[in-house]
């Protein structure tokens, strides 16, 4: 049950990258519960809903960070306007050449 809430918290949040300490531990307590349910019998189920959805977690929360180290790489020279206008064209002109 605590990897399903942990992986249900951290597929919410992935994208604000706290997600993916939530994924972490959710993949821990979902491997933790699969052993357990493997002795008992019960709650496999669950255990591998957590392990899942933590894994999404933790892969949309290393993707958030990828895409931002992209966007900020490819745009760095935006980074000197103090209004929005001129920033969201610099930008334009960086992602798509025009």
């Amino acid at each position: 049950m605590a990897a399903t809430v942990l992986g249900g918290v951290g597929a919410a949040t992935s994208v604000v990258l706290v997600g993916g300490l939530f994924g972490v531990a959710g993949v821990i307590v979902g491997v933790v519960a699969l052993r357990t349910a493997r002795r008992t019998g019960v709650g496999r189920g669950r255990a591998v809903t957590g392990v899942v959805l933590s894994s999404f977690a933790v892969v949309a929360s290393v993707l958030v960070v990828f895409l931002a180290l992209w966007f900020a790489g490819r745009t760095q020279s935006c980074y000197r306007f103090d209004e929005l206008g001129p920033w969201r064209q610099c930008v334009g002109e960086q992602l798509f050449g025009g």
